[in-house]
């Protein structure tokens, strides 16, 4: 059997070593906006159900829904939903073969990222 020294090595990827790329941190960013987005419909689902069983739970459910805290939550939906939009077109894109070197990759996320924002605040705009 060989002798190996499992103790010297940092394991492997090491954040000494590994440096996220922009690939990386969008693509996990997509899943985080996702999961966020389902939390966010379950809110306005909280909010419906409050309504339909009476006036003082949807006075307190309106309350949550209307506050500071509301009004943060479905801005950052609001950003996730184009960003997660984006960033389907993206993968799109990398599904039929085109935009898949890094360079390209790189310029896809950052339009993903800048796209949402501004985006975002149009819609918050118009709204």
């Amino acid at each position: 059997m060989a002798d190996v020294n499992r103790g010297d090595r940092p394991l492997s990827p090491h954040l000494q070593v590994y440096r996220p790329q922009l690939t990386s941190i969008t693509s996990i960013l997509t899943r985080l906006t996702g999961n966020a987005l389902i939390v966010a419909a379950l809110l306005v689902v909280w909010w419906l159900l409050a309504a339909a069983t009476g006036p003082e739970y949807f006075a307190m459910a309106n309350a949550v829904v209307t506050s500071w805290f509301g009004d943060l939550v479905f801005t950052l939906s609001l950003w996730a939903i184009w960003y997660h939009y984006f960033a389907g077109l993206r993968h799109l894109i990398y599904d039929s073969g085109k935009g898949l070197e890094i360079e390209t990759a790189e310029k896809l996320g950052i339009a993903c990222i800048a796209g949402s924002v501004i985006m975002t605040i149009i819609t918050l705009i118009i709204i």
